[in-house]
């Protein structure tokens, strides 16, 4: 677990409360947590920020949604994880978001321990 603290994760949520719920998480785990509440604020935070180790991607976001933020981010940080999350959970999911070029995928409501596990495969 020592290997988690003082990494940085990008998470990228529209919604105050969930923003909350996250940070409150990862900084209690000793992460570094970045807010950002679109995909535009996403990809500069990125570009500006070479410490980011991981996004978590909300994919309904106002300005430009997560799948065409991740896609533009991919371009210039390929091999930077970034895990789609998002209530509009359906069966299949996690197939569609992994082939459009997301690194994994976690349905809302998002139980820590498996958010914690994800995060440790990655980070």
């Amino acid at each position: 677990m020592e290997n988690i603290k003082n990494k940085t994760i990008l998470v990228v949520e529209d919604d105050m409360a969930s923003c909350e719920l996250f940070k409150n998480f990862l900084t209690s785990k000793g992460i570094n947590t970045i807010i950002a509440e679109n995909g535009n604020d996403a990809i500069e935070i990125v570009k500006n920020n070479k410490n980011i180790d991981l996004i978590l991607m909300d994919i309904k976001l106002p300005e430009l949604d997560g799948c065409s933020a991740m896609i533009e981010i991919k371009k210039f940080r390929k091999n930077l994880p970034i895990i789609a999350e998002t209530a509009y959970a359906f069966k299949g999911d996690k197939i569609k978001f992994i082939s459009l070029g997301f690194d994994d995928y976690i349905a809302k409501p998002i139980k820590p321990t498996i958010l914690f596990e994800m995060i440790l495969k990655y980070i």
